[in-house]
């Protein structure tokens, strides 16, 4: 490693006289006010609810709850989350979840979670530093570097805009997928003698393991060697790749992983490519702009992709990019001005991952994360250098140019965490989010829906109609937002405009599971439980994880009395959350009816009646025996040839069995009977109806 060109300590980059560092006392106490600080910022977000994505990757998620999972997290992506188009293999932060459900004995509280990420985003701060202080002091060795890291590393844990990957539960990806790429950095420039063992690859791969953006690593390394070891010759430029060789091979080696191991099902996008692509450079430039003017920040953002190249904003992006590019390779040629062409690679490269791959979002607050970590180093120096040169040219000044840059910098950082704690605020519940969200994105139709849903659950159906109505202008073909309508229209007792919304989020989307689930439910709640069975059954056949779809369905089976699917139901429940309360007293009701059914094949053997024989074949109805209940209602038939109860047993049965005509037949028998029998007359109206949808 080529050594940096020698710089007397007591002069700055910039070449003009500093004071003598302070005693180490003095940067200690600024270290822990800076420490306080953003403790501070963020003392306000410990108790903030899930949101979001949490809802399926936590609060639903099954697997989080026991950490026998854990090697199931390992091997497949889908126990990342309970929804299948969503699930993706992201191990490290499903076995963080799992530790932190544990760790607060359920989901009734939030505060483990959040100390969880907190502690996490406290020690890449640290790590951070020490990156900071060795690539300053590669390029300009001086006593004011520590205090240049310090401050860039405070700014950062302070800005606003890194708040929503602190609160935002799920998107600890980006914040240990981070920190895996700055440790892999720390231990690389700070243990050269470790090198050949490769130990600084370590926390890169637990990175991906969390996050695939972090097999960008290899790149930033190559940049850093490139810069700062091999002097930035381009002559020397294949040497940087061959030094970063083992760096990149292992990054192009975990990024093949993260494809395999991504479940089939998991559905990214349905943007098209060209139109994600020409809208993210003007992304990059308003991550850019957000940096120094955090005022858009938006949890959903309503940034639609452009759809022509002759848009401005296409243009401004592509511009901006480009001339940021040329800022990063001017800067190569002077080695004290590296530090700002290493930060602008990083920014660019750490959103490479979201720039080139097309996501659901063309734009979102917590992928800012990792890429300010360069660009708060770039800035930064820059500044730093500014200030110098303007002290060289004016020493007289001095003395007011350091006073002023003290107050300028204490405002930036007052500013940052007074911004940080009103996003705090913000992140606080589901209804001051979507609040939020609606007043900065006001054309976002998924936004404008989680706002009415927090109104629906406060008990306001009316409002919350109203802003899912304004939702349709901008997501007319959401289906999720259909299913919201009909839950609300049916709160609203407007069931066939309910009926109507359901059925069409279905024809949306069939793959999900739930439309099935919620028409399933809004089924049971008008008493027509055999359809609300099938639809249930529809959502499992899609989500087998589903566990609202179970709940519904073992709860349809019990009312139903069909005990032997209802305890099949609940032991399979049990295999995927032992020690499930639910399943686990479906079960044991069950289990009591199969005791009843042996006693009631006792007293039909021991009293053949007409009776006892009806009431066995309801029990083997109930039980799934759909044979053995037709031919326990024949016995008793031959006893009571007028019995109707015997007949839409028959009824029922075939109809469970979808032979229609059987079916229509036997209820036609019963109504011969009794005119008067709702139960007959409900079966032969199902079986007639579902006949005619079979042809």
């Amino acid at each position: 490693m080529k050594s940096s060109r020698p710089v007397s300590p007591s002069k700055s980059a910039a070449g003009h006289s500093v004071d003598p560092a302070p005693a180490g006392k003095r940067f200690l106490l600024l270290a822990c006010v800076a420490i306080l600080a953003v403790c501070a910022a963020y003392a306000n977000h410990f108790h903030n609810s899930f949101h979001f994505d949490d809802a399926h990757a936590i609060v639903t998620n099954v697997y989080i709850r026991s950490l026998h999972n854990i090697p199931l997290f390992l091997t497949d992506g889908r126990a990342f989350s309970s929804l299948p188009t969503n699930q993706t293999w992201r191990p490290l932060v499903s076995i963080s979840l799992a530790v932190d459900y544990r760790l607060g004995h359920g989901l009734e509280d939030t505060v483990w979670f959040h100390i969880s990420t907190f502690f996490w985003f406290l020690v890449q701060l640290a790590l951070m530093y020490v990156l900071f202080s060795r690539v300053l002091d590669a390029a300009a060795p001086g006593p004011a570097n520590r205090y240049v890291s310090l401050f860039a590393v405070t700014c950062y844990g302070l800005h606003p805009a890194n708040a929503e990957t602190v609160n935002y539960i799920i998107q600890r990806a980006d914040l240990y997928s981070t920190l895996g790429v700055v440790a892999g950095m720390v231990l690389y420039i700070s243990q050269p003698r470790l090198r050949k063992f490769g130990l600084y690859l370590v926390p890169v791969a637990l990175a991906t393991l969390a996050k695939s953006p972090a097999v960008v690593f290899g790149g930033i390394l190559l940049v850093y060697i490139f810069l700062f070891e091999e002097e930035a010759d381009w002559r020397r430029a294949w040497a940087a790749v061959l030094r970063s060789a083992p760096a990149l091979a292992v990054c192009a080696m975990l990024a093949v992983l993260n494809i395999k191991m991504t479940p089939k099902n998991y559905v990214p996008t349905e943007i098209p490519s060209w139109m994600y692509w020409i809208t993210q450079p003007y992304v990059i430039w308003r991550y850019f702009r957000s940096f120094f003017l955090p005022l858009w920040l938006s949890a959903d953002s309503d940034l639609s992709a452009l759809n022509s190249f002759s848009d401005p904003r296409a243009w401004l992006g592509a511009v901006f990019v480009v001339a940021l590019l040329i800022v990063a390779f001017w800067t190569i040629k002077r080695r004290e001005y590296r530090p700002i062409s290493f930060g602008i690679f990083w920014f660019l490269g750490a959103l490479a991952p979201t720039s080139l791959f097309v996501l659901s979002e063309v734009e979102n607050d917590h992928r800012m994360f990792f890429p300010f970590v360069g660009l708060v180093l770039s800035v930064t120096w820059a500044a730093y250098l500014l200030v110098s040169r303007a002290i060289a040219a004016r020493p007289e000044k001095r003395r007011s140019v350091l006073t002023a840059v003290q107050v300028l910098t204490a405002g930036v950082l007052v500013a940052c965490a007074i911004g940080t704690w009103k996003r705090n605020e913000v992140w606080h519940t589901e209804a001051s989010l979507w609040r939020d969200v609606t007043i900065k994105s006001p054309q976002n139709g998924r936004g404008l829906m989680n706002y009415g849903l927090t109104l629906m659950a406060q008990g306001d159906a009316q409002g919350a109609l109203q802003y899912f109505q304004q939702a349709t202008k901008f997501t007319p073909n959401y289906y999720i937002l259909e299913i919201n309508l009909g839950v609300v229209e049916s709160l609203l007792n407007h069931n066939p405009e309910a009926e109507t919304h359901f059925r069409r989020a279905i024809f949306l989307q069939s793959r999900d599971a739930q439309p099935y689930y919620f028409y399933g439910r809004w089924l049971n709640s008008q008493q027509r439980i055999p359809e609300a069975i099938v639809e249930e059954k529809f959502a499992l056949e899609r989500n087998p994880a589903y566990m609202d779809a179970r709940y519904l369905l073992m709860q349809a089976y019990l009312e139903q009395g069909q005990w032997q699917p209802l305890a099949a139901l609940a032991e399979d429940t049990l295999k995927i959350a032992p020690g499930d309360a639910q399943a686990q007293s479906y079960l044991q009701r069950s289990q009591n009816v199969q005791g009843e059914l042996a006693a009631a094949e006792r007293l039909a053997q021991a009293q053949p009646t007409a009776e006892n024989f009806v009431n066995l074949s309801l029990m083997y109805y109930q039980q799934g025996r759909f044979q053995d209940c037709i031919a326990t209602a024949q016995k008793a038939l031959q006893l009571k040839p007028d019995y109707a109860e015997a007949y839409n047993n028959i009824a029922a049965a075939y109809q469970s069995m979808h032979q229609w005509d059987q079916a229509i037949a036997a209820a036609k028998h019963a109504l011969r009977i009794n005119p008067n029998f709702q139960l007959a007359k409900n079966n032969l109206a199902w079986s007639q109806s579902q006949k005619s949808l079979a042809k």
